[in-house]
């Protein structure tokens, strides 16, 4: 009874994704001009401390369980990849001096407003896995597939010190699966039940002032 319920409050949601779409296009469009010298200046700031690429770009699992590449500017070191899991816990050695300060205020998102643009992501959602976690999840847990990810989300409000908590496990990667991403994941399947714009106001408004905080 519990996991229908879920489906027709997240399908009657899915109802106002025009409103969202509207709502995504008006903040990013006039967003991305306004942002473009800011981008250049990270750009160059980058340049002068770290001659790797701009931007970063990694196979995440959005909407429906499509794959796409999400954009971000590049913090971490050329080939961290290989050189490291895909969780970054605590101070990250292979984080550049630029890197930790785009971390810190959340910067290093902002490429993300070019997915919102190609409609592969929107202003507020789940934040997209990588294929590797989003393979673990039970039947109810990928009824999080059915909302459009997101630059933010509910989760990403409330596990904002993420890297300290992980930076504290003896195992942080067993901490992130049988903790962290059960926890992200029932937030924003509560979330996808009160989706609509007024909702994403409040959680990007909610968002700035965690950051500013």
């Amino acid at each position: 009874m519990q996991t229908s319920t879920i489906d027709s409050e997240i399908k009657f949601s899915s109802r106002s994704n025009t409103a969202k779409r509207i709502f995504d296009l008006v903040c990013t469009i006039p967003g991305l001009i306004i942002l473009s010298p800011f981008f250049l200046l990270i750009a160059i700031c980058m340049k002068l401390t770290d001659r790797g690429p701009v931007f970063f770009s990694q196979e995440r699992i959005g909407y429906k369980g499509e794959q796409f590449r999400i954009l971000k500017f590049r913090t971490m070191v050329v080939d961290a990849d290989k050189k490291g899991g895909q969780l970054t816990v605590g101070k990250d050695p292979r984080i550049t001096r630029v890197g930790s300060l785009l971390r810190k205020t959340k910067l290093d998102e902002l490429p993300q407003l070019i997915n919102v643009l190609k409609g592969e992501m929107s202003l507020v959602g789940p934040r997209p896995e990588v294929p590797k976690y989003v393979n673990l999840y039970t039947a109810q847990q990928q009824k999080v597939l059915d909302l459009m990810p997101g630059i933010t989300d509910p989760a990403s409000i409330e596990y904002r010190n993420e890297n300290e908590i992980l930076s504290r496990a003896a195992d942080p990667e067993s901490v992130y699966k049988k903790e962290i991403m059960p926890e992200k994941i029932r937030l924003n399947l509560d979330y996808g039940k009160e989706a609509s714009v007024m909702t994403d106001i409040y959680i990007i408004f909610k968002t700035i002032g965690k950051i500013l905080k």
